[in-house]
């Protein structure tokens, strides 16, 4: 009898030494995948954003596409400059940039007289670049800096959860925002809820104006808030 309570007192033993042993191992999971990834991610975007800023240091001229498009702006996320780049596969994300859509509906250029400039990045891990989407309401700004010009769109219309598999919401005229002709839109788009992939997460804005970069960088007053 003694030896059967000591064999089943090993065994509880042994189980919760396995359970703490996950529960270790998740935890460290857990830190990799939420501050680890950001650490690597943003010092990967901070070498991108010093080679574009390098190359632009001679002052405004044409769009330059070689290592990114141009660096979205976005105070109400209080994330800083953000480097856009072309794509949205897991490669270029992964590195702590937003990137532009190519398919399954291709993003038109902020430049394009008319179309959807359609962005996605990381809401958690990798630089979380779109953490805070959440935050931004209607009338927020959101501006585009590119070499030559600022581009400043106000957000018009969120929608908090919609399918992963919700194409429409890339349209050059995204009619579920409630737009029926063409005109020049931001679409700003990531995964929700928090910690998950499940669903997606939008924000639409609207074109309200363009300045021309002077050779001081002058930011918008949007940004100088």
């Amino acid at each position: 009898m003694a030896r059967a309570r000591d064999r089943i007192a090993g065994i509880i033993s042994v189980f919760g030494e396995l359970l703490i042993t996950a529960g270790v191992v998740l935890g460290l999971f857990v830190v990799y995948s939420l501050w680890w990834t950001n650490v690597i991610a943003d010092r990967a975007a901070d070498k991108e954003i010093s080679q574009v800023r390098d190359r632009w240091a001679g002052g405004p001229g044409a769009l330059d596409t070689k290592d990114g498009i141009g660096f979205l702006h976005v105070p109400a996320m209080g994330n800083g400059e953000v480097l856009v780049k072309r794509g949205t596969d897991p490669k270029t994300l992964n590195n702590g940039v937003a990137g532009y859509y190519t398919d399954p509906v291709a993003a038109a250029l902020p430049s394009a007289k008319r179309g959807n400039f359609t962005l996605a990045a990381h809401r958690d891990g990798h630089g979380a670049k779109f953490h805070n989407i959440h935050k931004l309401k209607n009338g927020d700004s959101i501006v585009f800096e590119t070499k030559d010009v600022w581009y400043v769109y106000k957000v018009y219309k969120t929608l908090p959860e919609t399918s992963k598999y919700n194409v429409k919401v890339l349209d050059p005229i995204p009619k579920e925002s409630g737009r029926t002709k063409a005109g020049r839109y931001i679409t700003l788009t990531t995964c929700t809820p928090i910690y998950t992939s499940d669903y997606r997460y939008i924000v639409w804005g609207e074109l309200e104006r363009t300045e021309k970069v002077d050779r001081d960088r002058t930011p918008p007053a949007e940004l100088r808030l």
